[in-house]
C-alpha cells in the first residue's frame, strides 16, 4: 500500500465540497427558472427585471465557484480527484454563464418578438439543471447512488439531443419565416447561445461520469 492509500485510510476526506456543489446546483436551478420566465415574458418591458435577476444569480454562482477553489487549496484529502473537483466547478459555472449570456443577448438585441423555440429551449435547460442537481446530490454517496447518477447522465445526453433538434428546427423556421434581416440575426444569436448552454450542461455530466469511473 503506497503512502497516498495509507493517508486515505487514516485521514477522512474533506466533505465540505458537497454542500458547496449542492448550493451551486440550487443556483443553477434558480437561473434556469428565471430564464424560463424571461423566454415566456410578454410584454417586453417585463424582461429587464428578469435579466437583472439572472445576472445577480450568476454572480452568486461565481462566489460559490471561488469558495470551491478556496476550499480545494485548503484541503489535504478530497472526496475525489482535485482536478475533477476543479473541472466540475468550472463546468457548472459555464452553464450559469451561458444562461446569463442568453439573457444578456435578449437585453442587448431587444428582438421585437420571440420565436416559440425560445421557451422550449429554456424548458430544456431547466430539465438539464434538474438532472444535474440530482447527480450532484448523489455524489455524497457515489457508490450507493451510482445507478441513479448514471441515469441522470443518460437523461442529460437525451436532453442535449433534444436541444440540438430544437436548435435546428429554430434555425430552419427563422430562415423560412423571418423577413427582417436584423431580426433574423438577433434571434439566431440568442438561439445559438441557448443551444451552447445545453451543450455545457452535458459537459457537466461528462465530468460526473469521469468521477464515477475513478471511484469504481
Amino acid at each position: 500500500m503506497n503512502f497516498n492509500s495509507i493517508v486515505k485510510v487514516f485521514v477522512p476526506s474533506d466533505t465540505s465540497f458537497f454542500p458547496l456543489f449542492e448550493e451551486d446546483a440550487k443556483i443553477l436551478i434558480h437561473a434556469a427558472e428565471l430564464l424560463k420566465q424571461l423566454m415566456a415574458s410578454e410584454p417586453p418591458e417585463n424582461r429587464e427585471s428578469l435579466v437583472k435577476q439572472i445576472k445577480a444569480v450568476e454572480l452568486e454562482g461565481d462566489e460559490v465557484t471561488h469558495k470551491i477553489y478556496d476550499q480545494l487549496n485548503k484541503s489535504f484529502i478530497t472526496p475525489f480527484d482535485r482536478e475533477d473537483i476543479q473541472e466540475l466547478a468550472s463546468r457548472l459555472d459555464d452553464v450559469v454563464d451561458f444562461i446569463n449570456g442568453s439573457s444578456q443577448r435578449v437585453n442587448l438585441y431587444k428582438p421585437k418578438s420571440f420565436i416559440h423555440i425560445f421557451p422550449e429551449m429554456a424548458e430544456t435547460i431547466y430539465l438539464a439543471a434538474v438532472e444535474i442537481e440530482t447527480s450532484l446530490h448523489g455524489l455524497k454517496n457515489a457508490v450507493k447512488n451510482r445507478e441513479r447518477i448514471i441515469q441522470s447522465c443518460i437523461n442529460l445526453n437525451t436532453i442535449e439531443n433534444k436541444g440540438d433538434d430544437l436548435y435546428h428546427q429554430g434555425i430552419s423556421e427563422l430562415f423560412e419565416g423571418e423577413a427582417d434581416a436584423k431580426e433574423l440575426i438577433k434571434k439566431k444569436e440568442i438561439l445559438e447561445t441557448l443551444e451552447k448552454c445545453i451543450d455545457k450542461a452535458e459537459d457537466v455530466s461528462d465530468v460526473i461520469k469521469t468521477i464515477l469511473i475513478k471511484l469504481a
